[in-house]
This record gives structure tokens, C-alpha cells and sequence, in this order.
């Protein structure tokens, strides 16, 4: 029995899956709320389905790119269950679980999230030959540059704002393929099918060393220096300090 944790963005998911069977799923908005809804939600469908966490066989996470808070909440709470029950935990890139659910099109699956400073994250991936391929790794740019290099009819899934799907359709026309919004939500169940190919092949992560993929460090400002006036009497000193 698989489960499947995805905290990547501001909708989140879970799915307990067994023998390829959906025993039950959810998907959420949670919007920052990651840290305080997460096990509370999954309580609720273990207690749904009659089961206990030590039913769980392999856990599977969503690794990112994404939310650098979310990432953090979903991968450390996936560690966790994993160092407790002793049971293999398996990382998969959140644009993989997104695109994966279009696979069956034979089509390629780009999707797409946004990365700030009019960036995107993105990647491309197709089945061919029954085989799943990732075409294009994990990796930030424009959606200028992505049209510039596209020649195929594509798929495009993810967080497609109305700016960016304008963007797409301007540039690539009847290429850009963009589906409905309620089948471009990402759910947590292919996420599990995803790592349960992986676990099958004796692929799995280790949890002490599974990191999330970010793509891009969280910006850190620098203290500021500013000017710092000491009054002695009537002297005044003047020195530099930093806040």
C-alpha cells in the first residue's frame, strides 16, 4: 500500500493507493497552510478507509520544484513516516506528477509553473513506445525562450495563469494544446503511480539524503549597513553599524 504527499504549490494532495487501486484521495487548497493541514487531513482519510499509518508500505513524495515552505513541510513529514515505520520513500519532481496524467495523448507534456521575475519553471516529458521520457529536464527560463525551441504540437498543464496561456497561444498558435482547468489539476494518485514504477524497479531514495529540488535558492536579503549617531556630552561620534 502506497502513500502519496504532495505539498509542492498552494493545492495540496494525499492518496492511499493499493495494487493500483485508489483507495481513496484528496486534493485541497490549502493556500500557506501546509505545516497545520497536512496530518490533520491525512487522519481523515486514514480514518475513511479503516486504516492505520502502519498499513503504509512505501511512501511517496512529491520533491518539487515548488513553494520552498510547502517542499519543506511535505518532504520532512515524508522522512519521518518513512525513519518510523522503517518502509522505502521514493522522490518524484512535481512537474513529472503534473505532466504524467497526459500521457496517454502520445503527445509532448510540458508543464509549467510560475518561478517569479517573469520566469517559469518547466520540463518536457512523452510517452513513446509505452515507454514514459522525461525529453527535457527540470529547469527555469521565459516562456518566450520555451516557444522559440517547440516545433511539436504540446501539452501544456501546470499553473497556466490567463497571461501565460495568451503567451502560448500568441506564439505557437494551434501547437499549444491547453487543456480545461479541471483537467489540469494535479492529483496526488499519479503521483503514486509515478514512484510505484520506480519502487517495482528496486529505485527509492534515501531519507536521510532525499533533498527538495528547487531549481532556485530562496533569495536572502543582506543586513543593511546604516549610519549610527553616539552622543557624549557634546561630542558626537559617528560609526557604522548594521541592523
Amino acid at each position: 500500500m502506497q502513500l502519496a504527499i504532495d505539498t509542492s504549490t498552494d493545492t495540496a494532495g494525499l492518496a492511499i493507493v493499493q495494487d493500483g487501486e485508489i483507495l481513496t484521495e484528496l486534493t485541497w487548497r490549502c493556500q500557506k497552510n501546509h505545516s497545520v493541514e497536512l496530518m490533520p487531513r491525512l487522519s481523515q482519510l486514514l480514518k475513511q478507509t479503516k486504516l492505520e499509518l502502519k498499513s503504509i508500505s512505501y511512501i511517496i513524495v512529491a520533491r518539487g520544484p515548488g513553494s520552498f515552505n510547502g517542499l519543506r513541510v511535505g518532504i520532512s513529514t515524508a522522512k519521518a513516516l518513512a525513519f518510523s515505520l522503517e518502509i522505502p520513500l521514493v522522490g518524484i519532481s512535481t512537474l513529472e506528477a503534473e505532466a504524467y496524467q497526459h500521457a496517454e495523448t502520445g503527445l509532448p507534456v510540458c508543464p509549467i509553473f510560475s518561478a517569479g521575475r517573469s520566469e517559469i519553471a518547466t520540463a518536457i516529458y512523452q510517452r513513446k513506445n509505452s515507454q514514459w521520457y522525461r525529453i527535457t529536464a527540470e529547469h527555469i527560463t521565459t516562456v518566450e525562450a520555451l516557444c522559440s525551441k517547440l516545433t511539436a504540437k504540446t501539452i501544456f498543464c501546470g499553473q497556466l495563469t490567463p497571461a501565460i496561456a495568451s503567451q502560448l497561444k500568441a506564439k505557437l498558435g494551434e501547437r499549444a494544446i491547453i487543456p480545461p482547468p479541471a483537467s489540469r489539476l494535479r492529483r496526488a494518485s499519479f503521483l503514486a503511480e509515478l514512484g510505484l514504477k520506480r519502487l517495482k524497479a528496486g529505485d527509492f531514495d534515501q531519507p536521510a539524503t532525499l533533498q527538495p529540488m528547487y531549481l532556485r535558492r530562496p533569495a536572502i536579503t543582506k543586513p543593511k549597513r546604516t549610519t549610527w549617531i553616539a552622543r557624549t556630552g557634546s561630542d558626537i561620534k559617528r560609526g557604522r553599524g548594521a541592523n
